[in-house]
């Protein structure tokens, strides 16, 4: 299967060059290329492509509003939004997180994270950039206002297993490992603690879980 993805990000060079390296992939597509954030989400809006990413700085609309529009909270049917950027500040990512975007890498993450990304993404994973992952989920812990929601039904001890791995920025597969069950048996925990949490993705999983000091940083 190709994942179809929209390319968005005000460099030339630095868009042409993501282009290239996604392009290069044999399962991955670019279908569409955006120099600023209205651009951006005409084209998505119109190609609907498996997975938008998209810069956070960018003229006319910026990455974070671009991906409130495409995956926010009153998103019907959101779409897959990977965020990057060249400047790893708290408020940024914070800020896309917010929005409903399932990924957020630093301009120089390399080609295989950046590839990792959008395939996590595509599969309703979700990708933070290792070196960002606990410190960013903990601060938006220290900064979520009022009492964490609770959950609809109290966690079973695999799910609280589960949560954690997934706060660590764990993908399904290395959960598999670690806790020596079968990926199915995952994607059904991941799928019960969205239900339970109100969650509409990975990301808010462990938002949650940092939040309710069931994960702390360090």
């Amino acid at each position: 299967m190709t994942i179809r993805v929209v390319v968005a990000d005000d460099q030339d060079l630095v868009r042409t060059g993501l282009v290239m390296i996604l392009g290069a992939q044999p399962d991955l597509e670019v279908v569409g290329e955006a120099a600023d954030g209205l651009a951006a989400l005409d084209l998505a809006t119109r190609l609907r492509p498996d997975v938008l990413l998209v810069d956070i700085r960018m003229p006319g609309l910026d990455g974070v509003e671009v991906t409130r529009r495409l995956a926010g909270p009153d998103v019907t049917d959101p779409m897959a939004v990977v965020v990057i950027t060249t400047f790893d500040l708290d408020e940024y990512v914070l800020g896309a997180l917010r929005a409903g975007a399932r990924g957020f890498l630093l301009k120089d993450a390399g080609p295989e994270l950046l590839v990792q990304a959008i395939h996590a993404a595509a599969n309703g994973d979700a990708l933070i950039a290792p070196n960002v992952t606990r410190r960013l989920l903990a601060t938006f812990a220290d900064q979520a206002p009022g009492v964490p929601v609770q959950p609809i039904d109290p966690l079973t001890e695999r799910e609280e297993e589960v949560l954690a791995l997934v706060a660590r920025g764990r993908t399904n597969a290395e959960i598999a490992t670690a806790l020596f069950v079968g990926l199915s048996t995952v994607k059904t925990h991941v799928a019960s603690l969205m239900t339970k949490l109100g969650a509409r993705n990975r990301v808010e999983i462990a938002m949650w879980a940092y939040d309710t000091r069931r994960v702390r940083a360090g």
